[in-house]
This record gives structure tokens, sequence and C-alpha cells, in this order.
């Protein structure tokens, strides 16, 4: 009988050992990141700040895939079909949250068929214009667009932020801007400061550098405050708009299925590169918070984030044209 409890002991501590070695074994290929937005974007920039680090810390790369169109929706969807093991994830964005109420009809449905891993981080956007254009403050630039109904044209992107937060901004000033639609924030930036376009709301990391050297007019900051790094920037709500108040933010899911482990082990490597010295301080160079939550709380966030672009998309009236 000892003999039968001590074969049987051993067994369930081999099957332990077996268990968490296989656990410890992840990952033992490259991971594909899958980036649902254009190269050069914010997205992008985020997720090949963190992809590189993440893959050294795992012992095995993070490839960045990049699958860019319709707001985010075409490799988002792409992605949440593939295999729950640990080896697809994703970059995801406001974009998504605001997807949900923009477009009639998606592929997924990203609270069903994706696990949150954590909210990476939120960055306030700029509005700015085309030094060609004759206004420096967003009075002028409202002033200019009444004056001129639909001869001012904005840099957008169908079903982005890029694309929704004008429509908020023009709802809200009463006013009318024409899109000029770009498939992502990287060829949108490049319309701008080639003077295509007039006008862009765009993340900080993308509009400050072209800010600082005068390529673009930076008027505003979409934050409900002033940003203690930009301390001379006003908010849109300060110059005529109260409580206009925007963020883009990036986050990583996986399919749902993926091991609870695997989910947790990403996780921690993920955090780790927001917490440290390194990457919170190139965060604040570019206006943006380094966040790195549990998946609990990006979960409620995420929940938060669809129930307010709800709002937005209905007071604006935005379509995905």
């Amino acid at each position: 009988m000892r003999a039968i409890v001590a074969v049987a002991g051993c067994a369930a501590l081999l099957g332990l050992v077996v268990g968490e070695g296989h656990a410890q074994a992840y990952p033992v290929k490259p991971i594909r990141f899958v980036v649902p937005f254009t190269a050069g974007g914010g997205a992008d920039t985020m997720a090949r700040l963190v992809g590189g680090r993440v893959g050294n810390s795992l012992g095995q790369q993070l490839v960045i895939e990049n699958r860019g169109a319709a707001g985010g929706t075409l490799g988002t969807g792409i992605a949440a079909k593939a295999a729950p093991d640990g080896y697809t994830i994703v970059l995801t964005a406001s974009n998504i949250a605001a997807a949900v109420s923009l477009f009639d009809k998606l592929t997924f449905d990203p609270l069903k068929e994706f696990v949150p891993v954590t909210l990476l981080a939120k960055t306030p956007s700029i509005l700015a214009v085309h030094p060609s254009l004759p206004v420096k403050s967003v009075q002028e630039l409202i002033a200019m667009a009444k004056a001129k109904p639909g001869k001012v044209n904005y840099a957008g992107g169908v079903g982005s932020l890029l694309h929704l937060d004008v429509e908020y901004f023009k709802a809200m000033a009463k006013i009318d801007l024409v899109q000029v639609p770009y498939n992502g924030s990287g060829p949108s930036m490049i319309g701008v400061v080639s003077g295509e376009a007039s006008v862009v709301i765009s993340p900080t990391t993308l509009v400050l550098p072209h800010a600082q050297s005068g390529r673009l007019r930076a008027l505003a900051i979409t934050s409900a405050e002033r940003f203690p790094s930009l301390p001379d920037l006003p908010t849109v709500a300060e110059s005529g708009l109260p409580k206009f108040n925007t963020q883009q933010w990036y986050g990583v899911l996986v399919p749902t299925g993926t091991p609870k482990s695997i989910v947790m082990r990403l996780n921690s490597e993920f955090v780790k590169v927001m917490q440290s010295p390194e990457v919170r301080q190139r965060m604040i160079n570019d206006a943006s918070i380094a966040v790195g939550s549990s998946p609990q709380e990006f979960a409620a966030f995420f929940r938060d984030e669809i129930a307010k672009w709800a709002k937005v998309v209905k007071f604006s009236g935005a379509r995905p044209h």
C-alpha cells in the first residue's frame, strides 16, 4: 500500500514538474505582434518601442506585422481568428473602442474574442495646422472655419481617432471642416506636413517633432489640463470648448482562450518594460503617460472607453466615410 502511495505521489510530483516546465518553456518560438495600423503611426511607434525590449526579456523576437486598414478593424479581425496559444498578440488602441459604435458590422467582438493583457500608455493629441494656414489659436481657426464653411480641410483616417477627434471638435465648435482621408496616422502626418491638408489632431508623439521644427504650428493639446512638459501649450477646453477632452491609448490583447499562465507572463514582461526608467522618460519626453496595468484594470478601462466613444459617435454624428 505504501508503495502504491509513493508511486502515486511521484507521479503527481512528476506531473507538476512537467506542467511547470511546460509553462516556463513559453515562448519557444518568435511571437507574432499584430499592429492593425500603418507603419510610422503612433501605434506602430509604440509597438516598436516596447516590442524589442519585451522580446529580449522573453528570449524570443516579437515580429511586428502591420495590417493597417479600416481604422484598425481589419488587422484586429485577423488577430481574433488566430490560435489562442500565446504566439499571436495584438496592439490595440482607442480606435477599436470607437469602432464598436462607428462601424455597423465588425467581424469581431473585442470584449468577447480577446483577453486584455495590459494598458501600455496614454497620450493626449495636439491640434495643429500647416504654417500656411493663417491662424495662431483655436479661436482663430474656428473663426476662419465659420467664415469659410467647407473650405478648410483636415487630415483624417476612416474610423480612426484622426477622424473622430476632429468630428468631435467640429460638433462642439459648430463648424464644417472637410476630411482628406489617409490610411493611418503616419500617412496623415505626411499629408499635413506637405500642405496637402491644413489641420490635424494627432498624438503628441507624432506632432511634436514637426511642431518643434516649425513644419507645423501647434494650437492646443486635447487633454483636460495642460501637460507638464508643454506648459505653454493651452488645452482645447480652455481655448473656448469647455469639457473637450480626448486621448489616444495603446494596449495589448490576446485571443480568447489563451492560457492564463501565458497572459500573466506577457503582462509581467510588458509592465516591466513600461515601468523601466528609460521608457518612462521616453514617455515624458513625448508628452505621454506610461501605464502598465493589470489585465483586470485594462478590461474595466476598455469597457469604459467603448461606452465613452459610443456617446461621442452619437453626439458628433460621425460615420466611417
